[in-house]
C-alpha cells in the first residue's frame, strides 16, 4: 500500500498587502509624489514600524492602509479586503470593523469621559449601551486607567489620553491597529507605557502598523520598513556583574542607563515615587512596583528606548545581579525575551 503524499501547507495570507502603490497630487505646477510603486507584505500578528522623517509618506501609507486615502493606483488589501475596491458603504464597514485606528491627535471627545469615549464606537455599532460601557471599561482597565473611567480629556495628562485612543481602538476588536506617531509630545514615563501596550496587542493575535520618526521603536518592531535615510549608531559593548548589599540601590528613578538586568541571587525591589504631591498611607513618597528575584530581568526600557530611569532599584536581601548591554542581552536571551519583557504589564524601568 503506497503512502499518501503529505498536503503541503498553505501560508497563511499577509495581514496588509501593498501592490504597487502610487500617490500623487498636484501642488501648484508640480506633480508631487511620495509613493512611488511601493509594494508591503505585513505579516498576521507582528509589529511592523513605518520609519522616517516628516514628508517621507509613511502617515499616506498608512491612511491608505485605513481606508482614509484612496491611493493613485495600485491595490491596498487588509484582511483579505480590498480596500482600493471598496464604495463608501463597504468602506465605513471596513474602517468599522476592520482597522483600529490611533489618530496622532487622539481626537476624543471633549465632552465626554474616558469610558464614554471608548464606549461610543460599540454604541454606533449597534451594541447595547451596558455591554459598551462594561467593555469600554475592561479596556480602560487593560491600559492602566482603571481609576480614570470618568475623567474627561481636558483632565488627563498626553500619555492618558493617548492610552484612551489605543483602548477605542480596540473595542470592536479589530484585526488590525494603525497608529500614526503614537509616542510624538509624550514625556519618556507617558512613553514607556505607550510602548509597553502596543508590543501587547500582537500578542494577543493582533497586526500592528505604526508610522514614527521615534527611534526608540526600534527595537519593538518584528520588521522595520525604512522610508527615510539614516542610521542608528551601535550600542557600547559592556557588562558587569554587581555585587550588592541588603538596602543598596542599583540605580534611582530618573538617571541614565544603558545596562538591563538580570538577577543571579537574591531579590530586588522597584520603587516609583508618587506624582502631584501624593504619598502613601505611611507618608512615603515612592510605592512598590514589583519584587524581582533570581532568574528575573529588569532595566530594559531605558536603554531600549533612550529613557531615564522610571523606578529605583534597591536590594531587599544581598544580591548579585549581571548587566548587560541591548545587544549582548539580545545575543544571549534572543530578541523575542527582549519584546515579551517590553510586552509585560508590570513596568519595570
Amino acid at each position: 500500500m503506497s503512502a499518501v503524499p503529505a498536503v503541503p501547507a498553505v501560508p497563511a495570507a499577509p495581514a496588509v498587502r501593498l501592490a504597487d502603490v502610487v500617490v500623487s497630487y498636484t501642488k501648484g505646477d508640480t506633480v508631487v509624489t511620495p509613493i512611488d510603486h511601493f509594494d508591503l507584505d505585513v505579516e498576521r500578528g507582528s509589529l511592523v514600524l513605518l520609519l522616517g522623517p516628516s514628508g517621507c509618506g509613511k502617515t499616506t501609507l498608512l491612511s491608505c492602509m485605513a481606508g482614509i486615502l484612496r491611493p493613485t493606483s495600485g491595490t491596498v488589501e487588509v484582511d483579505g479586503i480590498d480596500v482600493t475596491a471598496a464604495d463608501d458603504r463597504r468602506l465605513t464597514e471596513y474602517r468599522r470593523n476592520t482597522v483600529g485606528i490611533v489618530f496622532q491627535a487622539f481626537n476624543l471627545i471633549p465632552s465626554l469621559t474616558a469610558l464614554d469615549n471608548v464606549a461610543v464606537v460599540m454604541r454606533a455599532a449597534g451594541h447595547r449601551a451596558h455591554d459598551a460601557r462594561r467593555v469600554a471599561a475592561d479596556l480602560l482597565e487593560s491600559v492602566g486607567l482603571g481609576e480614570r473611567l470618568h475623567h474627561r480629556p481636558g483632565d488627563l495628562s498626553g500619555g492618558q489620553q493617548q492610552r484612551v485612543a489605543i483602548a477605542r481602538s480596540l473595542a470592536l476588536d479589530p484585526p488590525v491597529i494603525l497608529a500614526d506617531e503614537p509616542t510624538a509630545n509624550l514625556d519618556h514615563v507617558q512613553v514607556e507605557a505607550v510602548l509597553r501596550i502596543l508590543r501587547s496587542l500582537t500578542s494577543r493575535g493582533r497586526t500592528v502598523v505604526v508610522s514614527t520618526h521615534d527611534h526608540r521603536l526600534l527595537p519593538l518592531a518584528d520588521r522595520v520598513v525604512d522610508l527615510g535615510s539614516g542610521s542608528l549608531g551601535p550600542t557600547p559593548d559592556r557588562h558587569r556583574t554587581v555585587d550588592l548589599a541588603a538596602g543598596e540601590v542599583l540605580f534611582v528613578e530618573g538617571s541614565t542607563g544603558d545596562l538591563i538586568f538580570e538577577v543571579q541571587s537574591g531579590e530586588i525591589e522597584l520603587t516609583r515615587r508618587f506624582v502631584d504631591g501624593d504619598h502613601g498611607d505611611d507618608g512615603d513618597d515612592a510605592r512598590s512596583v514589583a519584587i524581582v528575584s533570581a532568574g528575573d530581568c529588569f532595566g530594559e526600557m531605558a536603554p531600549l528606548f533612550g529613557l531615564p530611569r522610571s523606578a529605583t532599584a534597591r536590594a531587599v536581601t544581598p544580591a548579585v545581579v549581571i548587566g548587560r548591554t541591548v545587544d549582548e542581552f539580545r545575543s544571549v536571551h534572543g530578541a523575542e525575551r527582549l519584546k515579551q519583557l517590553v510586552g509585560r504589564t508590570t513596568a519595570t524601568t
